[in-house]
């Protein structure tokens, strides 16, 4: 019989076919017939459902358990409805085990905190000014807490190597702020684009902004800049052939995928629906859902494989919430058609080494914002809107150093949207004039020094990553801090 082929897929994502490692086995000196896996798709298919159902250990699934016993009068209403039924418990236990963790962390947090200041109190005595220095302490423990965390990112970010990074809809506006900035942190870069003309200038002006910041660079960011690399190819995402064939290029020029950014999207302006044509709606939906969708497909079947993984980012925009988008109907319905497809994509990768992400960068000035936009739309602009290149840094430090799944890299942060709200009569004027008025320098004015004028990866950009997501280890630190300053006061327990 002859033997039967089996496909392997090597690093370069090329395939090739190795015969089958025999179907028998001797165990126990006894012959025994292992199943063959080349025939493995002969087999019946079996309903997921008839599986016995895992059991899983821990205290929260103890309690849902619980609550599902109580509740199993009504299994008749459950197979009456069905899958609605499921879908609903599905959605409740995901929102209950959020909330059970967020208020556990809190409540520990708060506890804490609330146990050392209150022995500090207790050995206070009632002195004011020992009371004082409890609460200097307090705060110089979340000081401290923040800049030991901060000092971990930075060496992190320090020590993270050339990444690998695809970055669809890149020859111009955020995408391309995206590829300079992934290229000025030493990584390797492809670029794409329908145009072929607009990828092979873009590649010219990034090769331009690799040499200026090498002209530039210490010693040590010289050696990282060093490994920096920008290739590129014409794709029309909403070709399943391009994408295929963007896939193959990034492999045979990089060896290998770490980061996947689906950028490419288009608005066509804002005006009503009943205004667009047939051809507009069909460009929008194809180039930002169905892309999208096409890209993530290609990205895993090759991450998949790769002994670390990758990471693909989702960009976020305008109605991903769910909220109304007056006047671009057609882009909301698309975005918020994104975060569904990013939530279905979790629960389907969560054993996968392939790590889904979305990116939301706010708004930013850029054609596809600017497109159709009103007088009264650029006024809100001035407040808050930014230049791509300032987005693009705060956005690829944290990318570069994701990990897990599912997690959101947001610039519009809630201490921003504060600070722009305070400093809302600052900004007025900042990006255009009273008559609508561009007043920002053109980009090619812009980047024509941003190697020598974009600092570094700085501190306060690390403080902030640190506090973003981990405010509970910033009030641990400030609480062992705390604790160690009481102990060292050498004050007297009251009454001794």
């Amino acid at each position: 019989m002859a033997a039967a082929a089996v496909v392997h897929l090597s690093a370069h994502g090329r395939l090739r076919s190795s015969p089958d490692p025999p179907c028998t086995s001797l165990v126990s000196h006894r012959p025994s017939l292992l199943r063959c896996r080349a025939f493995k798709h002969e087999e019946p298919d079996r309903d997921p459902s008839s599986a016995p159902p895992k059991r899983r250990k821990g205290p929260l699934y103890k309690l849902k358990a619980a609550i599902q016993g109580l509740a199993g009068s009504r299994s008749a209403a459950a197979e009456a409805y069905g899958g609605e039924y499921q879908r609903a418990v599905e959605k409740a236990e995901e929102i209950f085990f959020t909330v059970a963790t967020h208020l556990g962390k809190y409540v520990i947090t708060m506890m804490s905190s609330g146990v050392v200041l209150g022995v500090g109190f207790q050995l206070s005595g009632g002195d004011s000014q020992m009371n004082e220095l409890i609460w200097y302490s307090w705060l110089g423990g979340v000081i401290i807490g923040t800049m030991i965390g901060a000092n971990s990112v930075l060496e992190e970010h320090c020590k993270a190597g050339p990444r690998n990074v695809v970055i669809t809809g890149s020859t111009r506006g955020l995408g391309k702020a995206l590829a300079r900035e992934f290229l000025l942190s030493g990584d390797r870069v492809v670029i794409a684009s329908r145009s072929p003309e607009s990828v092979l200038q873009t590649i010219k002006e990034l090769e331009e902004n690799i040499q200026e910041g090498l002209s530039v660079a210490k010693k040590k960011e010289r050696k990282a800049l060093s490994h920096a690399k920008v290739v590129g190819t014409a794709c029309d995402v909403c070709k399943p052939e391009d994408v295929k064939k963007l896939v193959n290029f990034a492999i045979d020029e990089l060896g290998s995928v770490d980061i996947w950014i689906n950028n490419a999207g288009t608005n066509k302006g804002f005006r009503p629906l009943v205004t667009f044509s047939d051809d507009d709606i069909t460009q929008i939906v194809s180039t930002n859902l169905v892309g999208s969708l096409l890209c993530t497909r290609e990205a895993m079947n090759v991450m998949q494989y790769q002994e670390k993984g990758g990471h693909i980012f989702n960009m976020d925009g305008a109605g991903s919430g769910g909220s109304s988008t007056p006047l671009t109907a057609v882009y909301g319905s698309t975005k918020c058609g994104l975060r569904q497809f990013q939530a279905s994509l979790l629960k389907e990768s969560r054993r996968s080494k392939v790590g889904v992400h979305t990116a939301s960068p706010g708004m930013v000035l850029t054609d596809l914002l600017l497109s159709g936009s009103s007088l009264r739309n650029k006024q809100m602009f001035n407040l808050i809107c930014e230049l791509p290149e300032t987005v693009a840094r705060t956005l690829v430090p944290r990318m570069r150093v994701v990990k897990g799944s599912g997690k959101a890299i947001n610039y519009l942060t809630p201490p921003r949207i504060l600070l722009a709200l305070v400093t809302a009569w600052v900004r007025r004027g900042r990006w255009f004039d009273d008559e609508g008025r561009a007043v920002y320098a053109a980009e090619a004015d812009r980047i024509r020094n941003w190697a020598e004028s974009r600092a570094r990866f700085s501190f306060t950009d690390a403080m902030e990553m640190y506090t973003e997501n981990t405010w509970v280890s910033v009030f641990s630190l400030s609480v062992v801090c705390a604790f160690i300053i009481l102990s060292s006061s050498g004050g007297p327990l009251p009454g001794t």
